[in-house]
C-alpha cells in the first residue's frame, strides 16, 4: 500500500482531494520511515503542500504511530520530534546540542 492510499485509508477524506493528488503518492513511500535525517528532512518538505497535513498530522498523533514523517513533522511514539538523530556516534554538533546515547 503507498504511503498516499495508507493515509487516505487513515484520514476522514471529506472534501479534500483524491488521495493521487497528495504529494505522499508520488514519493518512495519508504522515505516517511527512513532512519537518515536527510531523507527525513526530505519527506518534510515533500509534505510541506500537503492539503490535508494537518489531518494527517492529528491522526498520528491520536494513533500514536510508532514512527515516521506524518503531516510534515517526525513522529516517534506519538509524539512530535525537531530533530531525529542518526544512528551512531554523535556527531560534535550534536553533542554542542546536548545529544547523547
Amino acid at each position: 500500500m503507498s504511503a498516499a492510499a495508507r493515509v487516505a485509508s487513515i484520514v476522514d477524506m471529506g472534501g479534500t482531494p483524491p488521495p493521487q493528488s497528495m504529494p505522499c503518492s508520488t514519493a518512495d513511500p519508504d522515505l516517511w520511515f527512513a532512519e537518515r535525517p536527510v531523507e527525513l528532512g526530505l519527506a518534510k518538505a515533500i509534505c510541506a503542500g500537503c492539503p490535508i497535513r494537518a489531518a494527517c498530522l492529528a491522526g498520528a498523533l491520536d494513533r500514536r504511530e510508532p514512527w515516521g514523517v506524518w503531516g510534515g513533522e517526525i513522529v516517534e511514539h506519538g509524539v512530535v520530534l525537531a530533530y531525529k538523530r542518526g544512528r551512531g556516534r554523535p556527531s560534535k554538533a550534536d553533542r554542542r546540542l546536548g545529544w547523547r546515547r
